[in-house]
């Protein structure tokens, strides 16, 4: 069977602006560890890296602040967090709340075409799943996420998710290799992707409730390896 091809938005749908856009390059190499954790930079060596000019990047940088992947150190630059596996527990808190009601209205309140979208979300999943391409993961899930959050129909949730997925992501891919797991994970991100396409509220709920569990149980398995 030939893997599905991934989710891409419409080439129809409005570009972000420049700050925005810098923002998700940023944050993407963050996640992937390109910029690595615990590392110190500055706004222009940023903005000479990504091609994007000071002032969107600096403006990026304060978002990325906000969402705990750097912190802004004043006359030195920018430092990238470290990664902590007892913050990621007490994030894993909140996370699990707000997936839950992101999960529910999704699949109660989606429109037909977003159900076609989160079917082919499902099956871009598993096919990454079967590659092993950590990476391919990483930048399909924003996407996959974003249209849950945008088919539930809560802006408030969606604000308050966003930057811990971002959380997430980059420690997954920062231990991802000594679990060598992909595809389950992938897995139960898909069956959230299909309950919400098949409209099934308590379905999406629960596998939601898996992926925490999950990823719950992985940060766990890091925490006991490193004492």
């Amino acid at each position: 069977m030939a893997a599905a091809a991934p989710v891409r938005e419409p080439a129809g749908a409005d570009r972000p602006g420049l700050a925005e856009r810098a923002r998700v390059r940023l944050a993407e190499m963050i996640v992937t560890l390109q910029l690595e954790p615990g590392s110190l930079c500055t706004a222009p060596e940023l903005a000479e890296r990504i091609g994007f000019g000071r002032t969107p990047v600096r403006e990026a940088l304060k978002r990325l602040e906000q969402e705990h992947l750097v912190r802004i150190v004043e006359r030195h630059g920018v430092r990238i967090t470290e990664i902590n596996a007892d913050e990621q527990l007490r994030m894993l808190e909140t996370r699990r709340a707000l997936e839950r009601i992101v999960a529910g209205r999704a699949a109660r309140l989606r429109t037909d075409a977003e159900a076609a979208r989160f079917g082919a979300f499902a099956r871009s999943l598993r096919a990454i799943g079967r590659s092993g391409e950590v990476i391919e993961f990483v930048r399909l899930h924003p996407d996959a996420s974003r249209l849950a959050m945008a088919a539930a129909r809560n802006r408030f949730a969606a604000s308050a998710l966003e930057p811990l997925h971002a959380m997430s992501r980059r420690f997954y891919v920062y231990h991802h290799r000594k679990a060598r797991d992909l595809q389950r994970a992938c897995e139960h991100h898909a069956r959230v992707m299909r309950a919400i396409a098949d409209a099934d509220e308590a379905g999406a709920v629960r596998a939601s409730d898996e992926v925490l569990d999950y990823v719950e149980a992985f940060t766990r398995a890091t925490l006991a390896e490193g004492r």
